[in-house]
């Protein structure tokens, strides 16, 4: 008698760069998958082919209206779930390379791209850890501030709000962010740097007495939400708007926000590298699916 031919069932392998983003995330550093030509994927069909008006190519979200972001440096995650996702699934199988967001994981990287920044920044900048790129280096550094291109010839600094391609670890023993870094892009785009004050918006006011909740309770709603976005380390984006709809979800309709209230959620926020559009945006969104 015929014995039954047994059927093998062979294991989809995972693609490589996925393996390699899920080791790099283990670490701590959020990342993103880039697809050809280093730009991000608009993973969802309103971001498609930049529809959206992401800037440029898709390096930044432009005015998505997602309830999160899914692209640029604020997709950067470091949650498996979501890197692993059957949302992601389909990016990881076309992949250029594995991206990460520096500022995310509390790093600026220096990007010298060609032979005589690196000469530059050899006489210059103390030595901290260097990855080598295809035509000069990374420089990294322990310490996150704004990302700034172009603040001298062939450097580029990417922390917050930028992302930069993962090319491995690296070698030597990663330095804190000197103050020569932080006074070149100050030096260099003086009139762009971020203001600390937050933009004053319209506070909520549905007017009356807010029955429900108490001064004390209020200023530690407040409080806990200004940690929150603090503390976040990576998807800042995402988390600004969701703690921006928890804090209208119990205090928008009862009129006992202040713009004090506002400004400091706005605050705290601008400090993790949101812009001011960002946060009107995401405190706009936020009203406009409670309905007030």
């Amino acid at each position: 008698m015929t014995q039954p031919i047994p059927i093998l069932r062979v294991a989809a392998s995972r693609p490589p760069l996925l393996d390699r983003a899920l080791a790099v995330a283990a670490a701590g550093v959020p990342v993103l998958p880039l697809r050809q030509g280093k730009v991000p994927f608009g993973n969802c069909p309103a971001c498609a082919d930049g529809a959206c008006g992401g800037r440029p190519h898709m390096k930044s979200p432009g005015t998505c209206r997602c309830p999160r972001p899914c692209h640029g440096w604020a997709a950067a995650t470091t949650d498996p779930d979501v890197i692993t996702s059957d949302d992601w699934a389909p990016m990881w199988r076309t992949a250029a390379a594995v991206a990460y967001h520096p500022g995310g994981a509390g790093l600026t990287v220096v990007d010298l791209d060609d032979p005589q920044a690196v000469a530059w920044a050899r006489e210059t900048l103390p030595p901290t850890r260097t990855v080598p790129t295809t035509r000069g280096e990374h420089w990294i550094y322990r310490g996150a501030m704004r990302s700034v291109n172009a603040v001298r010839d062939g450097v580029d600094i990417k922390s917050t709000m930028a992302y930069a391609r993962w090319r491995g670890h690296g070698t030597g023993t990663m330095a804190a962010l000197p103050a020569a870094v932080r006074t070149l892009a100050v030096k260099n785009t003086p009139t762009v740097q971020p203001t600390q004050h937050a933009v004053t918006v319209p506070a909520l006011a549905a007017g009356g007495e807010c029955r429900h909740r108490t001064p004390i309770y209020l200023e530690r709603g407040i409080a806990m939400a200004e940690q929150r976005i603090t503390d976040a380390r990576s998807q800042v984006h995402a988390t600004v708007y969701r703690t921006f709809l928890a804090v209208l979800s119990a205090h928008g309709r009862c009129g006992c926000l202040t713009d004090n209230h506002v400004a400091r959620l706005f605050t705290a926020a601008q400090a993790k590298g949101e812009t001011a559009r960002h946060c009107t945006d995401a405190w706009t969104n936020a009203r406009t699916r409670l309905g007030l």
